[in-house]
């Protein structure tokens, strides 16, 4: 029973909120921002395989996990650098988002401290759906119990639709920073031809710095802030990470237009060839009174398989290791 009522609160409270936003959405970690900006394919340390594991709402028996996994590089064949993104969000054991693209991105040295990035992506997007445990509203009695079966007999039938994006990476002395529009296409998962359903565009803005503290050149300051909006859902977030030859600690703020203020920390560990990495979100202000106070555990590796010689035609770009 307490899971059947886990079930009819994630409903009624948990998948409007994620309507708002359409989609799961990691924030401002660079180790998974490259599904959503194309032009970050190949602009970092060489060839880099990534896997993280994301576990939405912990302790509340709400299901809601995403792994993904990315392969980026630079390829001098191709004058720029070229990514392979998958991506699996299980949400509450009823819908599955299943998202799997291809990006590429273009460098030019546009001056003598100035490179720019120009990128593109093409994704496939899967919606599934398992209704098999879902409690709908004319399931549940007035004490509270559950009666089955439904009178409403919801279609199982998944949807596969095309999806594009783009983006711009911009770097000049020790700061980097882009933005991308995602869903170009703005895709119907629906099939219904409902506008409401279709994924609305999505602009991303972000910002990073990296700033070298003391003489020795082993400990580094790396400010970063965000920007995104998709349909009316507003977020943003500024924070920090101290970055030393092997660990890196960061904060992280976040706000949205839901009136909720969260606070993101978190750690990595560098070998040289493999980082580990975890953060953690919290909720510190919740404009509904309704989100719980863990919002989030991540954790991940990424690999670095091997080293790109690429300086003469770009600069490799340090970016915060979140």
């Amino acid at each position: 029973m307490l899971r059947r009522l886990n079930k009819i609160v994630l409903f009624i409270f948990l998948l409007p909120s994620y309507c708002f936003g359409q989609e799961t959405d990691p924030g401002p970690g660079f180790q998974m921002m490259l599904m959503n900006n194309p032009s970050l394919a190949g602009s970092g340390e060489g060839g880099v395989i990534r896997l993280s594991y994301l576990n939405f709402y912990p302790g509340n028996n709400y299901n809601l996990h995403s792994i993904y996994f990315s392969y980026d590089s630079y390829f001098s064949e191709l004058h720029g650098g070229a990514a392979l993104y998958l991506s699996d969000d299980y949400l509450g054991s009823i819908i599955n988002d299943f998202r799997g693209g291809l990006s590429y991105s273009y460098f030019l040295q546009a001056g003598k401290d100035l490179f720019i990035n120009g990128g593109l992506s093409a994704s496939i997007y899967h919606r599934g759906f398992n209704f098999e445990n879902a409690v709908l509203p004319d399931q549940i009695d007035p004490l509270g119990g559950v009666s089955i079966p439904s009178s409403e007999i919801l279609a199982s039938t998944g949807r596969t639709v095309f999806d594009i994006g783009a983006g711009f990476l911009f770097t000049s002395g020790k700061f980097s920073g882009g933005f991308s529009i995602n869903h170009l296409a703005e895709p119907d998962l629906s099939a219904t031809g409902n506008s409401n359903e279709r994924l609305k565009r999505k602009l991303l803005v972000h910002l990073s710095g990296d700033f070298t503290l003391g003489k020795a050149q082993n400990l580094k300051l790396q400010p970063i802030t965000y920007f995104e909006i998709q349909r009316a859902f507003i977020s943003g977030g500024a924070g920090v990470a101290l970055n030393s030859k092997y660990l890196t600690i960061n904060a992280v703020v976040l706000g949205d237009n839901g009136k909720n203020l969260n606070i993101q920390t978190g750690f990595s560990f560098n070998t040289g060839r493999i980082t580990v990495y975890y953060n953690y979100r919290f909720n510190a202000v919740s404009g509904n009174n309704l989100m719980p106070l863990s919002l989030l555990h991540q954790t991940g590796l990424a690999f670095s398989l091997n080293n790109v010689e690429k300086r003469n035609t770009i600069k490799t770009i340090n970016f915060p290791k979140l």
